[in-house]
């Protein structure tokens, strides 16, 4: 129901555990969803081999129009063309299975930095890092380098015309006419190259933000385990001998009155101004830092009730209480937690601009 997959475990006939399989939504995929239908893109539909109650999760959280799970290679490229009957279609895949549906699309985009080579091989647009926000790029990219290329035309030929014109008119001899059109070549190539350099937009983006953006990014990494540990607790509390329950509830407090607070802190100070830079708009990180308010309220009464437990372990009242705030907690986290790094999205990769995508 939550998007993993379960593999049971046996030694000689009986289960002796599970493994918990989960592939974590890339963090900036909601964003990037949002970003394609503001570039025009009218319909979004996820097609996968995976399980429907796997697939129905992911594609509820990034905000699909359409989910077609337990897909084989086939299948994919029969909803390609069923979908390329409504318009133009952009097929983005990275694995091996996803060739034909790149072939079959009117543009396919391959993940060429972690795809297979006949992914890449079959696509018409290869990016060269393992960003999905670069699709988005890379659509601004060829729009940008399309105008150009316009405006180089008709501005050169319609500059070549109305040299014609005058040439026709007696107003410019022959040798003036040969001049005038080789400076006309020289200034519509000198503006196609306009193509080849990054604009306003890829300037503000190459931040060096993105290095202090990826160092929380490893701190979120970091407190993962933390994070399951609070749910963890919270599920087994009653099954704990007194000592146990009570070294668990302070490791949990020692994180969230202590380590925490200071990725907060260093967080506020360091990042967010730059993302909201980035963003643009009227106190765009306001909610993250009401965010950091909640979180700070409930780790104070987790601490207040974990200094009210008894040397003998919670009580009932104990234990209703304290699960009620260690679900809160986990649950607050986790949203907190996939909202910044969808925030993060907006630093930009280190990779130079001319190495973000391969037509």
């Amino acid at each position: 129901m939550e998007g993993s997959s379960s593999v049971f475990v046996s030694i000689d006939g009986a289960v002796v555990g599970t493994l918990i399989l989960d592939d974590p939504i890339r963090p900036d995929t909601p964003r990037v969803i949002r970003t394609l239908r503001r570039a025009g893109v009218k319909r979004v539909v996820m097609v996968t081999g995976d399980h429907a109650d796997v697939a129905e999760s992911v594609g509820i959280a990034i905000g699909v129009d359409r989910i077609l799970s337990e897909r084989d290679p086939a299948d994919k490229v029969d909803a390609v063309r069923a979908e390329g009957e409504g318009g133009v279609t952009i097929m983005v895949g990275d694995g091996v299975n996803d060739a034909p549906a790149l072939a079959a699309a009117d543009v396919g985009v391959a993940m060429g930095a972690r795809g297979s080579t006949a992914s890449s091989e079959a696509a018409d647009v290869v990016l060269a890092v393992d960003r999905l926000d670069r699709v988005a790029e890379a659509i601004r990219i060829a729009r940008r380098s399309r105008g150009i290329a316009l405006q180089s035309v008709l501005a050169g030929m319609g500059l070549s015309f109305g040299a014609m014109f005058l040439g026709a008119a007696g107003l410019l001899l022959p040798v003036a006419g040969a001049l005038v059109q080789e400076a006309i070549d020289v200034a519509v190539i000198v503006n196609a190259l306009r193509a080849l350099r990054g604009d306003r937009t890829s300037a503000q983006a190459a931040s060096p933000g993105s290095q202090v953006g990826e160092r929380f990014r490893a701190e979120h990494r970091e407190f993962a385990p933390e994070l399951q540990r609070i749910r963890s607790v919270a599920d087994r509390l009653d099954t704990f001998a007194p000592l146990q329950a009570r070294e668990e509830l302070e490791r949990i407090r020692w994180f969230l009155l202590e380590r925490l607070p200071r990725h907060e802190q260093e967080e506020e100070a360091a990042v967010y101004p730059v993302v909201a830079r980035l963003m643009g708009g009227e106190d765009p990180m306001g909610s993250m830092e009401r965010a950091h308010m909640e979180i700070e309220h409930l780790a104070r009464v987790f601490g207040h009730l974990v200094a009210d437990v008894p040397e003998d372990g919670p009580t009932r009242e104990d234990l209703v209480d304290l699960r009620r705030v260690l679900y809160g907690l986990h649950a607050v986290l986790r949203l907190h937690f996939a909202q910044e790094e969808e925030a993060y999205s907006w630093l930009a990769s280190d990779r130079p601009q001319d190495e973000l995508a391969t037509v």
